[in-house]
């Protein structure tokens, strides 16, 4: 056992002791405020002495049970790991604040009033301890069991407030997860047919000895369910019209995290057990079709979350790019483009909630001249924005320039082909968001009759901008900006992680040691 790695297992029982204090305090808000944001808050301070034990150290391992890899679940935490765990913390801890914010562990329903969700905190720690879960498995049934309380805790956030549009959304929600877990299950009993474990590591070696079909075959069902949990097209027409149902927090943790589970789940496959790149053709057409029909959905949409929603998807496909070249450079910059995109796609959709709540509807048909009623809301959207679209010098811009080069190094046809690609979806990023821009902070409020102008809802009113939902907000802006601050170091630990995942042997070293045969 090294050094620090007794804190691993923290980051999964934390949350979930936290997640029983609140189930205990139901009805005594400020219990549960002050559990949540604690526990948020060690897991967070757990987390950074962790990537600065993998960076220096190697990665941080724990056999349960002292049980020997073969037999028993490992844990282990490396620069990626540490990586996605911090910066997932962070987002939950600026929802959270957010929601706390609002009043209430509770949210507007559209149709009965206020809906009294006291689950809300109990259920958000449990997504968290499921995304740590997932991050830190070194075997594919425990990242399956992660799998599964994501699951069952999206399932409750997306439909809180009980209304016929969150149910409905959850139903799809709920049965393309349950497909994505089906298809996981399913490559991962025939994983241990065929190899006699479930381990990543023993996989890494076992499965070079069986037949090239039967593990492309194994391959392929992996990739599968990877790619419908994140949202690769054509498996994505399902974010969109669920995601923009929920409450403001709710979505915009959604947007942040789930997604990149199954990202995660590619880069550590790929990299690990199947290092040849057979697939890595069909991931860049998967790519390239995800940046190009998801950006083009967006250009189309006149409300604010449907807009993201499809950004979102359209941004997975950088993602695939990255991975899909294969090359230590372009792992590299996949891993910083998901911990920039984790940041300001879930900072848009808190925008986004403070734009309803000032304008009352996310429509921009029906908003205008929101800069001028609150500039403060103006910058807000406007800074995340501009680095989503990837305008110089901020960390979106920087991502695309690091995936840009590896695709050009490589030097296919096809690598290059994703280089414009990811140009003209960078481009058109920009239209979506400045065209947005332009009707809802920019324009003049729309014309409802004859003499007299739309006011915006509520603005003015109090309750519409308060310093608990406006403070985390901007504290998630102020953080994506520290990551182009920062960008510099930051990229050269996404190296040194993304060079030790292609080379696998400090994995299977930590993993295996004695074991190792």
């Amino acid at each position: 056992m090294n050094e620090f790695s007794w804190m691993v297992p923290l980051l999964v029982v934390l949350p979930l002791v936290g997640a029983g204090i609140n189930l205990a305090a139901v009805g005594r808000t400020r219990v549960q405020r002050l559990a949540s944001m604690s526990v948020l808050t060690a897991v967070l301070i757990i987390s950074v002495v962790l990537l600065f034990a993998a960076d220096q150290r190697g990665p941080q391992v724990v056999h349960v049970g002292g049980w020997a890899p073969t037999d028993g679940i490992v844990l282990i935490v490396d620069r990626l790991s540490a990586l996605m765990v911090i910066v997932s913390t962070v987002v939950t801890m600026a929802v959270l604040r957010y929601s706390i914010g609002q009043g209430r562990s509770s949210f507007d329903n559209e149709s009965d009033g206020h809906a009294p969700l006291p689950v809300f905190h109990p259920t958000i720690l449990v997504l968290s301890a499921g995304v740590s879960t997932t991050f830190i498995s070194g075997d594919l049934f425990h990242m399956y069991v992660g799998f599964e309380m994501l699951l069952a805790a999206s399932f409750v956030l997306l439909t809180l407030g009980g209304t016929e549009a969150r149910v409905r959304a959850g139903v799809t929600y709920v049965f393309v997860s349950l497909l994505s877990s089906m298809l996981f299950l399913l490559a991962i009993a025939m994983i241990y047919a065929a190899t006699g474990t479930v381990n990543l590591a023993i996989l890494a070696t076992r499965l070079e000895t069986i037949p090239h079909d039967t593990s492309v075959v194994l391959h392929v069902l992996l990739i599968l369910g990877f790619c419908v949990k994140a949202a690769v097209f054509p498996m994505s027409g399902w974010l969109p019209d669920s995601y923009p149902t929920a409450p403001a927090p709710v979505t915009a943790v959604f947007a942040g995290l789930l997604t990149k589970v199954g990202i995660y789940a590619l880069i550590r496959t790929q990299t690990l057990l199947f290092p040849d790149g057979t697939l890595n053709t069909l991931l860049m057409w998967a790519a390239l079709l995800t940046m190009i029909v998801g950006i083009l959905g967006a250009v189309t949409q006149d409300d604010i979350k449907r807009m993201l929603s499809f950004t979102l998807v359209s941004h997975i496909g950088y993602l695939l790019f990255g991975i899909s070249v294969g090359s230590s450079a372009g792992v590299s910059a996949a891993i910083f483009y998901v911990l920039h995109h984790i940041t300001i796609q879930t900072t848009l959709f808190l925008v986004t909630g403070l734009v309803e709540r000032v304008g009352g509807t996310t429509a921009s048909s029906h908003l205008g001249g929101l800069a001028r009623i609150s500039p403060l809301l103006g910058i807000l959207f406007f800074v995340p924005a501009m680095n989503l679209a990837g305008i110089p010098p901020f960390s979106g811009f920087l991502g695309k320039v690091g995936l840009m080069q590896a695709g050009v190094e490589q030097g296919t046809w096809l690598s290059m082909t994703l280089v414009v690609g990811s140009v003209v979806t960078s481009l058109l990023t920009l239209y979506a968001v400045a065209r947005i821009w332009g009707r809802a902070f920019w324009g003049s409020p729309p014309q409802v009759e004859e003499g007299m102008t739309y006011t915006p809802a509520r603005s003015g009113s109090g309750r519409a901008m308060g310093a608990g939902v406006v403070m985390p907000t901007m504290a998630l802006v102020a953080f994506g900006l520290g990551l182009t601050l920062v960008a510099g170091p930051l990229f050269e630990i996404t190296d040194r992680a993304s060079l030790d995942l292609v080379l696998r042997e400090p994995y299977l070293l930590a993993v295996l040691g004695e074991w190792r045969q």
